[in-house]
């Protein structure tokens, strides 16, 4: 009986440490789109869970700022753009890039070819749709290279504040509108125009794009090097679920969609945006690249008389979680 009993406990204690996942609460930047696909993927598959984590993805939105839910205990990790996060950081929310699946931007300028764009020397003149909220120093930036005025004086071009939609090119507002190549570049091709009715102009063929969807966590969670361990574990399996979603596109679309409580996507869209995203991720460890950064850092300072920061982040990214989960 005093070895059953013994046996009992045994599994008892056995099963209470099988149960004993570190949580974790991922909060991404939009919706559930394949934009995420990696982190959906990672929790399917069951690499987190062999990792030890419970971890829960919460969708983000239009009402959703990443930096915001974060400074409230709302998430461990926050899925954001880098511009986003420099400024929040600023501004005194201490976030710190800890891993970067995206190494290319997906963001660019489409514009209607029957404007008489072909190259952005034909810029002047026109009106461009510009999204705003941090996103439209890496554009300031551009023109500011080439030379163009963005006050809509003579030989500079009218800036239209676009909101997260492709009306303006569609309504004849804009000449050009802001675009990425995995979103709505494909909600212009869906309202009727095609291929052969635009030219786009990608930010990273400009060298001024900036890095996008990086997770960040607060400082303080780095002080912790049980924190850091769980942060390596979830950038690992997180990085294992890109990888997979590269090589299983289809199925990976499809996890988003059953993923997707609004019912709002649908497959086509999703598969082409999945092999879009792709591209994105292509060739990405997790780690972040020094000069991305310092090519992000000083297009966010170069805004003129309202940059999005006005000096050098200090302390803004860290590699001591990519050295532990890349081993």
């Amino acid at each position: 009986m005093k070895r059953l009993m013994t046996s009992a406990l045994a599994l008892s204690f056995a099963a209470g440490m099988a149960q004993a996942a570190d949580d974790l609460t991922l909060q991404l930047k939009w919706v559930t789109q394949a934009q995420f696909a990696g982190y959906y993927a990672a929790l399917e598959q069951g690499f987190y869970e062999e990792e030890d984590l419970n971890v829960t993805i919460k969708p983000g939105g239009p009402d959703v700022a990443p930096a915001q839910v974060i400074a409230g205990g709302g998430a461990d990790v926050v899925v954001d753009w880098l511009p986003s996060a420099l400024a929040a950081r600023e501004a005194g929310l201490p976030l710190v890039n800890i891993a970067q699946p995206f190494v290319k931007s997906g963001m660019m300028l489409t514009c209607r070819k029957d404007t008489g764009i072909t190259s952005p020397d034909d810029f002047p003149g026109k009106t461009l749709g510009v999204w705003f909220g941090g996103n439209e120093y890496p554009f300031l930036s551009w023109m500011s290279t080439l030379g163009i005025p963005t006050d809509g004086s003579d030989g500079g071009v009218t800036v239209l504040k676009q909101g997260f939609n492709v009306d303006p090119i569609l309504q004849g507002q804009a000449d050009c509108v802001s675009t990425m190549t995995y979103n709505e570049y494909w909600q212009i091709i869906d309202a009727g125009l095609t291929d052969d009715d635009l030219i786009t102009f990608k930010y990273e063929d400009g060298g001024v794009a900036t890095l996008e969807d990086g997770l960040y966590v607060l400082e303080d969670k780095l002080e912790d090097p049980a924190e850091v361990d769980k942060l390596a574990r979830f950038v690992r399996a997180s990085m294992k679920g890109w990888k997979w979603a590269e090589e299983n596109q289809q199925e990976a679309a499809e996890i988003v969609l059953e993923n997707d409580d609004t019912g709002a996507q649908t497959e086509k869209h999703q598969v082409r945006m999945m092999g879009e995203i792709a591209k994105l991720t292509a060739g990405s460890s997790g780690e972040l690249d020094e000069l991305a950064f310092e090519r992000t850092v000083a297009t966010l300072m170069a805004g003129g008389s309202d940059p999005v920061i006005t000096k050098v982040p200090e302390g803004a990214y860290t590699k001591a979680v990519t050295d532990i989960a890349l081993k």
